[in-house]
């Protein structure tokens, strides 16, 4: 199939909705084959039996707790031979965790949201690198946020986490540089966009998404929350071998606001 990934063998955390859903769906229509992995197994079943309608045997499906070693050692050895080998790796699995401020924050929430948002992401490059290498040339995308380089008060695990994926993804991708492994590294720093996420905000709006996404707006230029195929568009961009000479950056999809 042509596109801009023809050929390309993807594997996508954090499937089965969101984000990684527009991503695998993206991926796939360009050419890519995927493998999509979540806790939410019957989410990921049934993504990869939407694409494979569409895009025959381009999508696979694999239940995946990112925070355990084990099993990423099992779903990349699994994606990797359904798919005939990996050449892009996107970390998107993530979490909020709860709003905490100093004081009232716990090392429960701390440690949940470290392993989730972080660890995971340490753990997938430590095992899918001798893959990447393998596939070459390679990619991987790392999902942070804008909150990863402007704080906000009442979400000291999720900014610190974010910003470690930020500074992390500059490791690796010098590491790979300087090792002339061809694998490149970028991450991606998305602000409000318009899936499950949001949902506290809107619960908080009394149920009201349109006033939800109203506030939420209010410090974007853009005056609107973004769309998931605005991430997955970047994801694309450099997931492709278009973006060959991109590496260790940061890309900010937040409709101007961290330009103020």
């Amino acid at each position: 199939m042509a596109g801009r990934v023809a050929g390309k063998k993807a594997l996508i955390t954090g499937a089965a909705g969101g984000l990684g859903e527009a991503m695998a769906w993206m991926l796939a229509r360009e050419g890519a084959k995927v493998a999509v992995t979540d806790v939410n197994l019957e989410g990921v079943q049934a993504l990869a039996a939407a694409i494979n309608a569409e895009v025959p045997d381009a999508a696979f499906a694999f239940a995946h707790d990112v925070t355990d070693e084990a099993e990423w050692v099992s779903v990349i050895d699994q994606a990797v031979s359904a798919m005939g080998g990996l050449s892009i790796l996107v970390n998107n699995a993530g979490i909020g965790g709860d709003l905490k401020f100093v004081e009232t924050d716990t090392l429960e929430n701390w440690r949940r949201v470290q392993a989730v948002n972080i660890e995971s992401i340490m753990l997938g490059c430590k095992h899918a690198m001798p893959h990447l290498r393998a596939s070459a040339p390679s990619s991987i995308v790392n999902i942070s946020s804008v909150a990863g380089l402007a704080a906000a008060p009442g979400m000291g695990a999720y900014n610190a986490t974010k910003a470690a994926v930020w500074m992390y993804t500059k490791t690796i991708a010098l590491e790979a540089a300087k090792g002339d492994w061809n694998v490149r590294c970028n991450s991606v720093h998305p602000v409000f966009i318009k899936t499950p996420i949001l949902d506290p905000f809107i619960a908080m709006a009394g149920g009201d998404e349109a006033k939800a996404h109203e506030r939420l707006s209010r410090g974007i230029p853009l005056k609107r929350i973004g769309e998931p195929d605005d991430v997955a568009y970047c994801v694309l961009y450099l997931a492709a071998d278009e973006s060959k000479f991109v590496t260790g950056a940061e890309f900010k999809i937040d409709g101007g606001m961290l330009a103020q």
